[in-house]
């Protein structure tokens, strides 16, 4: 076996933590982790074992297998309890997961280290969920709508909630711990297995948290990654969609991708849960506090660089507050600290990859040829790496 860790990039208190990402076995085929904040965007942090389709089926059989003793074997108690302690292990190595977060993603450290604690927040509220009647193994009486000659009701409905079984959840790169809490924590308390591929570009979190999970008494089979760069990846949710073992398939992403694993998952008719897209304005009506208004500007536009599925896409500003409006804006975005992630004056890091700069480009170029003013930023600056672009406000776009 051979260490793939590249040590210089940065340095963990609970180095464990990514024992499984970086040990491979000889011949195992693998793919690099780098840090989109580098200098070159190339700086290459850790090799991940590259899985494919085959290995994505022996992890749903081995999720299967591990089925009857987590779903009938334990009680809703339990399970809680154990969601519960790994809330508290993610809670105890805070520090370094936001540090490989932002090693990975790209976001500044305090965005880092506020995801982190979102992310024990769903582990925490879905161990409280496991115990309640309306959980797994839960259920109610009601009266039949049938009736006796009495005209009473004949007999009751029972109704149990029962674990739907194999789940497969994909998860996307800007929220490298929050979804997986997300998605991995409802499945968990209800008694389900839980098969989980992160993104290629960000899939060392994944690994820090599953290997956390593991300390807080999951058991083996119950939760499992598959690590997939972006070649094998289609195979992998091929393999998710098809496979009958699994029941329901959890993903979060583009639009195209999720009518693509939708069509695939109709064969085997799943359950699918589909979180897609994002296309949200930002109205500033004639009453408004400005000054909130602008400082919720900010806090939703430049978040992570602008890359979540929650980022306003433009603004719609009533006429008689737009001068104040955009005059104050402009004045905040002027303070933004566009930097690494790691710097601790960073308040805005770098977009994940090149294509990203790329189409921030066209889009900036676009919104400039039909009449829009650049009252600020409107560059990449590659002198910071080819991930960075400036903070950027653009006027008068013709709606």
């Amino acid at each position: 076996q051979s260490s793939s860790l590249s040590t210089q990039s940065f340095r963990l208190t609970n180095p464990t933590l990514l024992d499984k990402a970086t040990t491979v076995k000889d011949g195992e085929a693998t793919f690099d982790v780098v840090n989109p904040g580098s200098k070159n965007g190339k700086e290459v942090i850790a090799s991940c074992r590259k899985m494919g389709q085959s290995d994505a089926k022996q992890i749903i059989e081995a999720s299967a297998a591990a089925l009857p003793a987590w779903r009938d074997g334990t009680t809703g108690m339990h399970r809680s309890r154990i969601l519960n302690v790994w809330s508290d292990e993610i809670k105890a190595n805070l520090d370094d997961i936001a540090t490989i977060m932002t090693m990975e993603s790209g976001k500044p450290l305090a965005e880092s280290k506020g995801e982190v604690m979102y992310a024990t927040a769903f582990l925490d509220y879905y161990a409280g969920e496991a115990m309640r009647p309306t959980s797994a193994g839960g259920g109610f009486v009601a009266p039949t709508t049938f009736t006796n000659a009495d005209g009473a009701p004949r007999g009751n409905i029972i109704a149990v909630h029962e674990a739907v079984g194999v789940t497969a959840m994909v998860t996307p790169w800007n929220f490298p711990a929050a979804m997986i809490t997300r998605k991995v924590g409802p499945a968990l308390a209800a008694g389900c297995t839980a098969v989980v591929k992160p993104s290629e570009l960000t899939p060392l979190t994944a690994i820090a948290l599953c290997e956390l999970g593991k300390k807080a008494g999951i058991p083996n089979g119950v939760f499992e990654l598959v690590t997939a760069d972006r070649a094998s990846t289609p195979g992998v949710g091929a393999e998710f969609c098809s496979n009958p073992i699994v029941k329901k398939l959890s993903f979060t992403g583009s639009i195209n991708v999720g009518k693509l694993l939708m069509r695939q998952s109709a064969d085997t008719v799943k359950k699918v849960s589909l979180e897609l897209g994002g296309n949200a304005p930002f109205i500033v009506f004639d009453d408004a506090d400005i000054d909130i208004a602008v400082d919720a500007a900010i806090a939703s536009k430049f978040r992570h660089a602008g890359q979540t599925c929650v980022c306003a896409d433009r603004f719609l500003v009533h006429k008689d507050v737009h001068a104040e409006f955009v005059s104050k804006l402009v004045d905040e975005v002027k303070k933004l600290n566009v930097g690494q992630g790691m710097v601790s004056s960073t308040t805005m890091g770098p977009l994940i990859t090149p294509a990203a700069v790329q189409s921030v480009k066209d889009k900036v170029n676009e919104a400039i040829a039909k009449g829009g003013k650049c009252l600020v930023g409107g560059s990449a600056l590659p002198a910071y790496g080819p991930n960075f672009f400036e903070a950027t406000v653009i006027s008068d776009v013709d709606a």
